[in-house]
């Protein structure tokens, strides 16, 4: 890690920029259907099981899983920003009442040992300045054969959803005074196998999983990158109001290679990992 990075910093512009873009995101949450379809089919959770949802956001995929858990089984739906939980808990329809939540950091969590059959990450792992504590904490947490199941951003080059908004940025905004972490670092599967065996996980299996999104103008792009983005939507939004709407009419030229008659069809591609405790 650049020896620059400050992880107190960072988590706390990734809580408010969470916080800010809560309703947003779930809104947006249609464009990755398929990859939330893949992830909970790879995690396969059962009626009866307990499982965890780290970085939960709206409870997206706690939300998707709990009828499958049935009235036996739970999901405790954790996020280091509690105003995604509480719009999580506004969107219940009222019978999910074997979802739970929780305000807590991936890298501390207050879990028993063993307790969990299983634990989701959706888009979540590369957000945590300290991926292989959280890694750890997971492990501890779940019960002997209990699996993970999580989804992470493909390597650089391979994610045009995210690159081409973070080209615009590059391009019109000096280098961030703190350096960030790359969105990418866990694409290289053998990185992330390693980070997975590290952390005492066995029988592990990566999928690529691509999806694409369709926009009909670059401002609809962009508007979807801010609904995704988190910290960088928080530090955006910080910004004077010129080089913010500077920042919207210059994503065009970025994207002008996925252009066609109806709009812009921009790929991404993901991985797809499962491991097993022993």
């Amino acid at each position: 890690m650049n020896p620059d990075f400050d992880a107190r910093r960072h988590k706390a512009m990734e809580r408010a920029g969470f916080n800010r873009i809560a309703a947003h995101y779930d809104d947006a949450a249609h464009l990755r259907t398929s990859l939330q379809d893949a992830l909970i089919a790879a995690a396969a959770p059962a009626p009866g099981e307990h499982w965890l949802d780290v970085a939960s956001g709206p409870g997206l995929l706690a939300r998707a899983m709990a009828p499958q858990l049935g009235p036996t089984g739970s999901v405790l739906a954790t996020d280091i920003a509690d105003g995604m939980l509480a719009h999580a808990r506004q969107r219940l329809a009222g019978g999910e009442g074997n979802i739970l939540f929780a305000a807590t950091d991936a890298e501390h969590l207050c879990t028993r040992d063993g307790h969990f059959d299983g634990i989701s990450i959706g888009l979540g792992l590369f957000v945590l300045p300290h991926p292989d504590k959280a890694l750890a904490e997971l492990q501890r947490s779940l019960k002997p054969g209990g699996r993970i199941a999580l989804s992470v951003w493909g390597a650089a080059g391979t994610v045009p959803l995210i690159e081409r908004a973070q080209q615009c940025i590059a391009r019109l905004l000096p280098p961030p005074k703190v350096p960030r972490l790359s969105v990418f670092r866990f694409g290289d599967p053998a990185y992330l196998t390693a980070m997975l065996t590290e952390a005492g996980f066995g029988t592990i299996r990566l999928e690529p999983h691509d999806f694409h999104c369709r926009f009909t103008t670059a401002g609809a792009y962009w508007d979807a990158f801010l609904a995704l983005a988190g910290g960088a939507t928080e530090a955006l939004s910080r910004l004077p109001e010129d080089k913010q709407q500077a920042l919207r009419a210059a994503v065009a030229d970025d994207l002008a290679d996925l252009a066609d008659a109806e709009g812009y069809h921009v790929p991404a591609l993901t991985l797809i990992a499962t491991a097993i405790k022993p």
